[in-house]
């Protein structure tokens, strides 16, 4: 079985350091059913390429358990060589990552930390990979990830064509991610779209699933065959695996219909609109300088994950009025497994915005992610005097919907929020006096703008302000006079 990865990344040879290979080396490594080997086929500062090759060793995968054994009389004995397994990428395949890319597929990398955390241009290739459903399944379950998916369909015989296709197909994908993403990506969807696991799934595959498919599983339009399948159709454990996943689109709040909250129009794959506001919130914080920051109704956690993995930010703290939020939170962090200094970075307390908390005093940063349009109208100005009067951190990062674009959701009537529990959507110019306001009154400065497509007619789906208060702005002019 053969997976290559590649980037154009400059210097491309930074892939090295993040998959923890040395590109100079050929790598191998036992597995309960053969050996990996890692090496790269190229590598230069334009382009670099590293491959994983797997070899079975058919008696092993046969039932030997790792030791040679003779076959079972009134066996198929050519049963134990004559097998598919060995040459289509599968679950085998996708254990192999796993053991190989172990740092790599938690985002880890000690000599480009900075880079572990930035998506990068990446091309996949399988040149062999069993896809029950087809190249259509390939495009459905990669393309919602934002790749650019090509996946053909190899011919049973190409000599002869009439013979129609194999059930394999040689895929390519092509994308700028994160390469711990793309790597998750590959663990959990290789065996789905094989539709085959090579080992006994037990219950602990439900958390194995959870956690490569943290920030992507919850709200992909195909969970439920993706789950399904990971799962070899074990419907109690798809049941629990499912209803976890409900309770963390529940607690990140995003809407029932799959229509809302994704960019418009759909054809063309890109990330959802939770991702790129993800990723917009945190260059937000980078180019402030924060290394303290607050997450403020952090919910289900998502935010903290991605605030988690840059090193950047050596104290994170989430709050939010739900302890049942702050549960799923600390499921989602895997609070219970982190190594102790890393756990360590994180705090999360049950704070309620509308009023004042000494402890969140003091900090670089503080996050109001999609929070504001949850406080009833009246007890805005509480939570601004607790946030930007009591708290008052450097920077605060504020996000919520712009209702003016919700005419281009389909299924959204006049009158409906995006969400059962919002108080209120604001126009930009609300938004956008709101924002004054609160700047004037607090000594903040603003600016303001969006987050997903920009329609020329309603705007971006989402708003975004970054305010700064005016002795954060004073420290940076006399830092760099």
């Amino acid at each position: 079985m053969l997976l290559t990865l590649t980037t154009t990344h400059r210097p491309a040879t930074d892939l090295g350091h993040l998959l923890v290979k040395h590109p100079d080396r050929v790598q191998s490594f036992d597995l309960p059913t053969g050996t990996a080997h890692v090496l790269y086929p190229e590598a230069d500062e334009q382009r670099c390429t590293a491959a994983l090759l797997v070899e079975i060793d058919p008696l092993k995968l046969g039932g030997g358990r790792g030791r040679r054994q003779a076959a079972t009389p009134g066996t198929f004995t050519l049963g134990q060589y004559v097998n598919d397994r060995p040459y289509a990428a599968s679950s085998l395949l996708s254990s192999a990552l796993a053991k190989v890319f172990r740092s790599a597929l938690r985002g880890e990398s000690r000599a480009r930390p900075e880079l572990a955390v930035a998506p990068i241009p990446l091309a996949v290739r399988a040149p062999v990979l069993r896809c029950r459903g087809g190249a259509e399944l390939a495009v459905r379950v990669f393309a919602p990830l934002g790749w650019a998916v090509t996946a053909t369909p190899i011919p049973l015989d190409e000599a002869y064509p009439e013979w129609g296709d194999s059930r394999y197909v040689d895929l390519t994908l092509t994308g700028t991610l994160r390469v711990a993403d793309a790597l998750n990506h590959l663990y959990v969807l290789l065996p789905v779209l094989d539709d085959a696991k090579h080992y006994w799934v037990a219950p602990d595959e439900v958390d194995k699933l959870l956690r490569a498919g943290a920030g992507w599983l919850a709200d992909h339009p195909e969970r439920s065959l993706i789950t399904r399948r990971y799962l070899a159709h074990r419907r109690a454990l798809a049941g629990e695996a499912l209803a976890r996943l409900a309770e963390l689109r529940l607690a990140d709040e995003t809407p029932a219909d799959d229509s809302v909250e994704s960019d418009q129009p759909r054809e063309a794959p890109r990330a959802s609109l939770a991702v790129r506001r993800r990723e917009t919130v945190l260059a937000a914080l980078r180019a402030s300088g924060a290394s303290r920051v607050l997450d403020l109704g952090c919910g289900g956690g998502a935010l903290l994950a991605a605030l988690v993995a840059d090193r950047r930010f050596t104290e994170i703290v989430g709050t939010d009025v739900s302890s049942r939020a702050l549960a799923l939170a600390a499921r989602r962090l895997r609070l219970d497994r982190l190594p102790e200094r890393q756990r360590d970075r994180i705090k999360l307390w049950q704070s309620a915005l509308t009023y004042r908390d000494d402890r969140l005093r003091g900090y670089d940063a503080a996050v109001l992610m999609e929070v504001v349009e949850h406080v009833d109208p009246p007890r805005l100005p509480a939570l601004e005097d607790a946030v930007f009067g009591h708290a008052r951190p450097g920077t605060v990062v504020v996000t919520t919907p712009n209702v003016e674009y919700n005419v281009r959701y389909e299924g959204l009537g006049a009158g409906r929020f995006r969400h059962a529990d919002h108080r209120f959507e604001w126009t930009r110019a609300e938004f956008a006096a709101w924002v004054d306001r609160v700047a004037t009154a607090h000594g903040y400065t603003a600016t303001i703008g969006g987050i997903g497509d920009d329609d020329p007619d309603v705007g971006s789906p989402t708003q975004i302000a970054v305010l700064t208060s005016t002795e954060q702005t004073t420290r940076k002019e006399e830092t760099t006079a």
